[in-house]
């Protein structure tokens, strides 16, 4: 057994090194005189699956059938369009004279041995701002001091089922859901029929969250 250990540690022993499979979105907003532009896209274990740019979400790997992505689609575009609509809204009455950028990061890792870690972060203007802690179903401050906006945006996400309880199932079950079903490494077999539904409600899931945290975009610092 020695000699195995001291292979192990000089070689390295990748089976139990094997890398997690992965769902990761990113999702990115600048706001800038009242406009909003948008870009992200999402990855399933490293491979391109959904990508956005502006107001159209495109569908890289073939996951849903024709029907069912038309209709993701126009959930997203309407999403974004009220989006766009309600930074006008806000900056009309607290006008931004500077560009606002906001980066969320959000996915899953589901390990060889089952178990599984997920996360949502949000950084603002590249520093982190929030962070969700998924066990807990919490927001917690990133942002460096007492950052009035940072309090209000917390306090505000704190507030909703859709960014706490419905967000915590979403990166346990439904995240981690989708990495099961492609489990045939684990040496299960899920069905595959699944997953264009479960990532066809991530791309409109994270939307609704986007608008949440982008609220406080609108307030120009005016908590």
């Amino acid at each position: 057994m020695l000699w195995w250990l001291l292979l192990c540690g000089a070689l390295g022993c990748r089976a139990e090194q094997a890398d997690p499979l992965t769902f990761i979105m990113l999702q990115r907003t600048r706001i800038s005189n009242g406009n909003s532009i948008f870009w992200g896209n999402a990855s399933l274990d490293g491979r391109l699956s959904h990508l956005l740019e502006g107001l159209n979400v495109t569908q890289v790997l073939p996951l849903e059938p024709p029907d069912a992505w038309a209709r993701r689609q126009q959930d997203v575009t309407t999403y974004l369009l009220t989006f766009g609509r309600l930074v006008k809204l806000f900056s009309k009455e607290r006008p931004i004279n500077y560009t606002q950028s906001l980066s969320c990061r959000l996915g899953c890792h589901l390990f060889p041995n089952g178990t599984a870690h997920s996360f949502y972060e949000v950084n603002l203007n590249g520093t982190a701002f929030l962070s969700f802690h998924v066990p807990n179903a919490t927001w917690e401050r990133r942002w460096p001091g007492k950052d009035a906006v940072a309090v209000f945006a917390e306090r505000e996400l704190m507030k909703y089922p859709i960014t706490t309880q419905d967000l915590q199932h979403f990166l346990n079950t439904t995240c981690v859901g989708i990495l099961q079903a492609q489990g045939a490494w684990m040496g299960e077999q899920s069905s595959r029929s699944r997953a264009p539904l479960v990532l066809g409600l991530i791309v409109g899931t994270l939307a609704l969250l986007g608008m949440a945290v982008g609220i406080f975009l609108c307030t120009g610092g005016s908590c």
